[in-house]
């Protein structure tokens, strides 16, 4: 394959010195400029016309290099030339270095331009530095190379500054720079780190589609005008930390690849992150929005930090994330959080105003494209709350979220918190087991809190999973505090979250989610040691032994059965006679008068068992039992032992037959 050939540069536009030109490599030359009354540049000059040329310079005057290759040397002798004794610092009036050529270090710290300072596609092999430089007029940087470091701390920018397509190979620092006029930095290329710290930009300040290749540190620069960084591409960390954004503040499509940080930062205008994307962690613990009322939609593949920031206006957030970390957030006005993906601590926020948390089902579309949600493709895309502590859920709607390990302990008014959609809770361990290592049993399916799960883990003694390892369906879910009884609710605690949870479903027409939470209730006071006493723990017992607290049908519907059987054994054994006896009738005569008297005797029960046990005995006591559950007599003749367990039956079995009506009742009700 033959090499392509070296592209032919043009001529430039002024006149130039062309050393070294070929005809066959390089046709063009030198490109510098004239010096005047010369046909060669200042770096080609003969030394004797080199030093009357700068011995005719005085502080102030105008330079035009153009295209002129410096060495560190060359640029020392003209900068030496313009030095201001009053102040001992280089001072040039217009300055064009437009296409110059610096070897060496380029040293400017301190000079004064003032005029305007034209340094576009210049080169810059060495590190370069205008530290503490001021340009009075517009500075054009555009186009330029630095191939080494680059500095600009605290240059004072009177005018425009245009750095849009330069390149910063190494370090640019311009902390503490002010930039009076507008900053255009767009389209600028930073391998290095870009230090922008305490900066101060009066004006606009134009990063769109600018490339950080390292890391970007706006930490407290102030930005008087509008702050663009639409497109821009951060692969390093971009730190924002305490910045002013007085303007609005546009990052509109911006890629984050690392940790992005705008912590304590100030947005009093607009602050617009639309289809802005964070590979890495994003930041914005106690930052303040002043007139935000649209933040995202944005996607971040680990978390995005809100907690302490402050939204004053009603807002909209759309955030597709896997974390959302609200802690302390305020909300001053009210507030609608559509997210996806994201599992959402909530904890301490303050709501003075309606805040509604609802799981999006389709992916953003910020204005007529679908967000790319690839960074996310390994997450679910239901949406977790995973605590309400601390919060007032009076202004709480929660719509479509799992609150599976949702902590609600140390909220308040949840009896007013509003669930709307299918907002799902943690289930029962499944599966069977035994109790004690000797009786089997099982839980019945139900909805539970978070809080029940972490005291039942705690009190049987249940080992943590892993860590990153999802906890096993057939167990109870343990606690972020696990074993520690100190810091796990007890059975009081979750009992009061149930009590106000369920006036929470009853107010939403959601009658079985209530009754779950009251069998909950229930579930926790019969296990309460200190604010239940134990008459009452006795009563619960039995109450859910019967019928699971009126709310487990088949329980009851269990024990009628068992109960009617029990019925009908004990008729058959000793209730029922052998044989219904035959009245007698006996009468008396006095006085030509005849007196009749008839007497029944008692009901006799006679025979081995094998005589009682048998078919028609067993169809006679079943009557008296199916009698028994409605309150009716069978009329049936009983011993004196059948008169007390047909008593007995009578009161027994209607009860449970009512519990079991009373379950059903529960579980369909709406």
């Amino acid at each position: 394959m033959s090499t392509p050939p070296a592209p032919v540069l043009s001529a430039p536009s002024w006149p130039h010195c062309a050393q070294g030109a070929d005809p066959d490599t390089d046709p063009v030359g030198c490109r510098g400029i004239h010096v005047p009354g010369h046909t060669a540049c200042l770096a080609h000059l003969e030394d004797t016309d080199r030093d009357a040329y700068l011995a005719g310079l005085t502080p102030g005057s105008d330079v035009d290099q153009r295209g002129t290759p410096f060495t560190a040397r060359l640029l020392q002798a003209l900068l030496q030339a313009l030095h201001d004794p009053a102040t001992g610092n280089p001072h040039l009036g217009t300055a064009r270095f437009r296409e110059a050529q610096f070897s060496g270090e380029a040293w400017f710290g301190g000079a004064q331009f003032s005029g305007t300072a034209r340094f576009d596609q210049a080169q810059f092999s060495g590190d370069a530095w205008f530290d503490a430089a001021e340009f009075s007029g517009d500075a054009w940087f555009g186009g330029a190379q630095f191939s080494g470091n680059a500095g600009f701390d605290e240059a004072q920018f009177s005018r425009n500054a245009r750095f849009g397509g330069a390149q910063f190979s190494g370090t640019a620092g311009f902390d503490e720079a002010q930039f009076s006029g507008n900053a255009w930095f767009g389209g600028a290329q930073f391998s290095g780190t870009a230090w922008f710290d305490e900066a101060q930009f009066s004006g606009d300040a134009w990063f769109n589609a600018a490339q950080f290749s390292g890391d970007a540190l706006f930490g407290g620069a102030q930005f008087s005008g509008a702050a663009r960084f639409g497109r821009a591409q951060f692969s390093g960390d971009a730190w924002f930390d305490a910045a002013e954004f007085s303007g609005n503040a546009w990052f509109g499509g911006a890629q984050f690849s690392g940790t992005a940080r705008f912590d304590q930062a100030q947005f009093s205008g607009d602050a617009w992150f639309n289809a802005a994307q964070f590979s890495g962690d994003a930041g914005f613990t106690r930052a303040r929005f002043a007139v935000t009322t649209q933040f995202g939609p944005v996607v971040c593949a680990k978390e995005i930090d809100l907690s302490a920031a402050v939204f004053e206006l009603p807002v909209t957030l759309e955030i597709a994330a896997s974390a959302l970390r609200c802690e302390r957030t305020r909300w001053e006005s009210t507030a609608t959080l559509r997210l996806r993906y994201a599992t959402t601590d909530l904890s301490h926020a303050v709501l003075s105003f309606p805040v509604a948390v609802t799981a999006h089902p389709a992916p953003f579309t910020p204005g007529s494209t679908v967000l790319d949600e690839s960074l996310l493709t390994d997450h679910p895309t239901g949406v977790r709350i995973a605590s309400a502590q601390g919060v007032d859920a009076a202004h709480l709607v929660l719509t479509d979220t799992d609150l599976t390990d949702c902590l609600f302990s140390g909220a308040f008014h949840l009896d007013q918190l509003r669930l709307e959609g299918r907002c799902t809770f943690a289930p029962t361990p499944t599966g069977l087991r035994r109790r004690h290592f000797i009786w089997p049993c099982w839980w019945t399916r139900r909805r539970t809190l978070a809080e029940e799960h972490h005291w039942r883990a705690q009190s049987v003694g249940q080992p943590a999973p892993p860590p990153g390892l999802e906890p096993s369906p057939r167990h109870w879910r343990t606690g972020p505090h696990h074993p520690d009884p100190g810091l796990t609710p007890d059975p009081e605690d979750v009992a009061a979250l149930y009590r106000q949870l369920r006036k929470a479903f009853e107010d939403g027409k959601n009658e079985p989610g209530a009754a779950d939470f009251y069998y909950g209730e229930m579930e926790m006071r019969r296990h309460d040691r200190t604010g239940t006493s134990r008459s009452e723990r006795g009563l619960l017992w039995g109450y859910w032994l019967l019928s699971g607290y009126g709310l487990r049908s088949s329980r009851a519907l269990a024990w009628l059965l068992t109960a009617m059987s029990l019925t009908v054994l004990l008729l058959m054994g000793f209730g029922l006679p052998t044989h219904d006896p035959d009245p007698a009738t006996t009468g008396t005569l006095t006085h030509g008068r005849i007196a009749l008297k008839t007497k029944a005797p008692d009901p006799a029960l006679n025979g081995g068992w094998h005589q009682r046990m048998t078919w028609k005995r067993a169809e006679k006591a079943t009557r008296v039992a199916v009698n028994s559950v409605v309150f009716r007599s069978s009329g049936q003749n009983l011993t004196t032992a059948g008169t007390y367990i047909e008593m007995a039956s009578r009161l027994l079995e209607p009860t449970l037959l009512a519990l079991a009506v009373l379950a059903v009742r529960g579980r369909i009700k709406r």
